[in-house]
């Protein structure tokens, strides 16, 4: 952490990814990972900003981040966001301040950090909803969108499975192991994913410590989904949808979500005529981005995204 201040920075770099580390503005020290920044083919064109799950990490765009800076046509700075209590990220010692508003309040402080003004976002589930109060308090921010299995309206079901997945995750005892876990957990919704796949989803979930094999996050995290009452229906954000839908916007659903419902997909794209929509084939929630000709479907859209912001 650099002096303490809000937004200031520090930063290594190893294996092509600049470690940017800075300040909420509480003074929590959080991490974001920076691709592309140094090379000089990514200016002049939008960066990306990209947006994790509920318990996921910057790891989870690895792939992506280098495919989208070392694209020979079009490479772009691609910067992604580890929440509090995640990945490198300092864990809260409130657990109550794990919460969509605070984390938004988070990724303007690291925007100020990185000298970011504006950017295409991609939001993963919890990312997805982060950019929904972006839209209500600092549209600005966003030249674009892409919405990954997330909408206005989550479906309890696929909230009670997430639920139901993280308070029972076991400790694998290697890496093999840890892989094996991932896919009796979610084989049946990631039909595409190859043995090859599921090893790499264990080392963005999963981070060695003290010797062993643990998820990358603050444990008291889950404390919030405790407390969520499935019996009642959950709080809409179709008012926050709307902002979103000022900006060219791309929604991805997994073929077997069960988060975000072909349904809302379909009124999402009624609000919103222009929202652009791809059902992502043998995967779930949430479409891992590197994979099922995801990096072709979001290159086009920033390619389109591009053009219509220079004019």
């Amino acid at each position: 952490m650099a002096n303490g201040k809000v937004g200031a920075a520090a930063t290594s770099e190893t294996g092509g990814v600049e470690h940017v580390f800075f300040s909420a503005s509480d003074g929590l020290r959080l991490h974001a990972a920076d691709y592309g920044r140094s090379n000089p083919a990514t200016r002049g064109r939008l960066p990306v900003v990209c947006l994790p799950g509920l318990t996921r990490n910057t790891r989870d765009f690895d792939d992506l981040a280098r495919r989208l800076t070392s694209d020979p046509k079009m490479p772009r700075r691609v910067v992604s966001f580890d929440y509090r209590g995640r990945g490198q990220s300092d864990w809260d010692k409130d657990p109550g301040r794990y919460n969509i508003t605070v984390e938004a309040e988070d990724v303007l402080s690291g925007m100020t950090a990185l000298g970011l003004k504006h950017a295409i976002f991609i939001g993963t589930s919890r990312g997805g909803l982060i950019m929904h109060v972006l839209a209500a308090t600092r549209p600005g921010i966003m030249a674009a969108g892409v919405l990954n299995d997330i909408g206005p309206v989550i479906e309890g079901a696929g909230l009670a499975q997430i639920k139901a997945y993280l308070s029972r995750m076991p400790q694998p005892k290697d890496w093999h192991d840890a892989a094996q876990i991932l896919s009796e957990a979610h084989a049946r919704s990631f039909q595409a994913l190859t043995e090859a796949d599921w090893l790499d989803f264990a080392r963005a979930v999963y981070v060695e410590k003290a010797g062993k094999l643990t998820a990358d996050y603050d444990p008291k995290l889950l404390a919030g989904l405790k407390n969520i009452d499935l019996s009642t229906p959950l709080p809409k954000l179709w008012p926050q949808f709307d902002g979103l839908g000022r900006i060219p916007l791309l929604a991805l659903r997994g073929e077997h979500s069960t988060l975000l419902s072909a349904r809302t997909l379909l009124e999402m794209k009624e609000r919103v005529p222009s929202l652009q929509t791809e059902t992502i084939a043998g995967q779930g929630h949430a479409p891992i981005l590197h994979l099922s000709g995801i990096p072709e479907i979001l290159t086009r859209f920033f390619a389109a995204v591009d053009k219509q912001h220079r004019h």
